[in-house]
């Protein structure tokens, strides 16, 4: 699972911030950028398709039949028009990343029929603070299931990917300051002008804090300290607020994921009055002034 999504990263217009694959469900961060497709030759939109959705390319014995398979998609509009809407589309990308897992575990376990209970549920971020939130919500998740003690332990996340290539890094001076950005897929700007060690940091100080409804959380190490991590503050304007957004990422919130300004703003895009999250949010700025 873990594999099949970075390389459908690489095909798809698509930015991966953070992913978490467990025993029987994933989670993952991402951003989906339609109008990158528009700039992509078509060599490289029929190149990108073909490593996501191989087809007759899969079959192919020769150089030359590889080719005439791309050459066939190069000389069909109508099909290139398709593919580039596919590339840039959050449900094809969930379609390419689902139905080779499901066909896999339906032959392994000689039987037909829906694998996936259903599907995928999505989250909209509105914030950049929203953003690093849920990654820090995701990559959190073995622990909070009490099978790890440690980032490091923490199987098949982002956060445990990139503390191993930090790890494996020859330039550490490097590392430093090396800005929070997508893990996989498409280049970006840093979430919050954040650096990666810092938003490591975060999520430690996170993960070592109790959940009220959860019985695993992180060992503390030799860094650890009762103060939240400078860069917190970046992110929210109290630590209880932080620990409130990020342990509710699926209870609080419903269709989105912000500030209450925020969750207000799309409400109204959507000809709502009220969006689930906004009471948890103000009561949070309610509570915190009262305490003020």
């Amino acid at each position: 699972m873990e594999d099949r999504l970075r390389l459908l990263a690489e095909s798809f217009a698509v930015s991966v911030y953070s992913y978490a694959v467990m025993s029987n469900h994933c989670h993952i961060v991402l951003s989906v950028e339609p109008q990158a497709v528009l700039g992509w030759a078509d060599e490289e939109v029929v190149d990108r398709w073909l490593q996501a959705f191989p087809g007759a390319l899969a079959s192919a014995k020769s150089d030359e039949q590889k080719e005439l398979v791309r050459i066939s998609l190069l000389s069909t509009p109508d099909r290139l028009v398709e593919i580039r809407e596919r590339l840039g589309s959050l449900s094809w990308f969930m379609r390419a990343l689902n139905e080779p897992i499901a066909r896999m575990a339906n032959q392994e376990d000689g039987c037909t029929g829906r694998f996936w209970e259903g599907r995928f549920k999505c989250q909209a971020l509105l914030e950049p603070q929203a953003v690093v939130s849920a990654m820090a919500y995701v990559d959190l998740n073995p622990a909070r299931a009490n099978l790890a003690e440690t980032l490091e332990q923490s199987d098949y996340t982002s956060i445990q990917a990139r503390i191993r290539e930090r790890k494996s890094a020859t330039n550490q001076n490097e590392l430093r300051s090396r800005p929070l950005k997508p893990i996989a897929g498409l280049d970006a700007e840093a979430l919050l002008g954040m650096t990666e060690a810092s938003y490591i940091e975060v999520v430690q100080w996170t993960g070592e804090q109790p959940h009220p409804y959860k019985r695993g959380r992180l060992a503390g190490t030799e860094n650890s300290s009762e103060k939240p991590p400078r860069a917190l503050w970046n992110l929210a304007n109290h630590p209880h607020r932080w620990l409130r957004r990020v342990q509710g990422t699926e209870s609080r919130y419903f269709r989105a994921i912000g500030s209450a300004e925020a969750l207000m703003a799309k409400a109204k895009t959507l000809g709502q009055r009220w969006m689930k999250g906004v009471c948890a949010e103000r009561a949070s700025l309610i509570l915190r002034s009262q305490a003020e």
